[in-house]
């Protein structure tokens, strides 16, 4: 049974490390309660993807994934003009190197940040890649939502509830987005912009090979 404010639910445990306890801290103090309570979501749904999957994964490393993914959102990285995975990778990256952590383990949880949106990769690569995106597809897009039973998933909802969670994360990714919308070509974040930005015109994949400098 999952008890508010605790770090174990469906059978699940944050781990007890001094380095998952310094990126709680980090996100609880750098983001709202949406986006807190939705990257520990993350954490839970793909560590039972995970377990479903017969999957071994870092559950650190899993953790780091997931709590940092949505970094980039944050008003902080409106003007850096890259894509907010990449921030929020980049801001993993930082923080994992000022604790000491190995290269690989680094490379694995920045592949993870970066990828989790783009669908058909990351489920081929490393474990702690797949998952990070398989919490975030169970969290935001509902992929798979019958892999985990109706009592893990309340389990996990009441210590991290998602009160209005679509409007909210929709949002939120307009808001972290819209200030650079060049950075949404290729992606599915396009379709936020579409949705929600009047004027916004996205990216042609076919109309920027026809327009390309070669004569043919």
């Amino acid at each position: 049974m999952a008890v508010q404010g605790s770090s174990f639910a469906a059978g699940v445990a944050v781990p007890d490390t001094k380095l998952a306890a310094a990126a709680t801290e980090l996100v609880r103090d750098t983001t709202g309660e949406l986006i807190y309570h939705h990257s520990r979501r993350v954490f839970w749904f793909g560590s039972l993807q995970g377990r479903h999957r017969d999957l071994s994964f870092d559950p650190e490393l899993l953790y780091i994934g997931a709590m940092f993914h949505d970094l980039g959102l944050g008003e902080r990285f409106h003007g850096s003009g890259r894509r907010f995975e990449v921030d929020s990778a980049d801001e993993a990256r930082r923080f994992l190197h000022g604790h000491g952590v190995p290269e690989d383990s680094i490379r694995r949880v920045w592949t993870a940040i970066a990828l989790h949106t783009t669908p058909g990769i990351p489920e081929f690569m490393e474990p702690e890649v797949a998952l990070v995106t398989a919490g975030v597809e169970y969290d935001v897009l509902g992929i798979g939502y019958h892999d985990i039973s109706d009592g893990d998933r309340a389990e996990i909802t009441a210590l991290h509830p998602r009160p209005d969670f679509k409007r909210r994360i929709l949002q939120a990714f307009t808001d972290g987005i819209a200030p650079k919308p060049e950075t949404t070509f290729g992606n599915v974040k396009a379709d936020v912009l579409q949705h929600f930005t009047p004027g916004f015109v996205r990216g042609d994949f076919v109309e920027v090979v026809r327009n390309s400098p070669w004569p043919e």
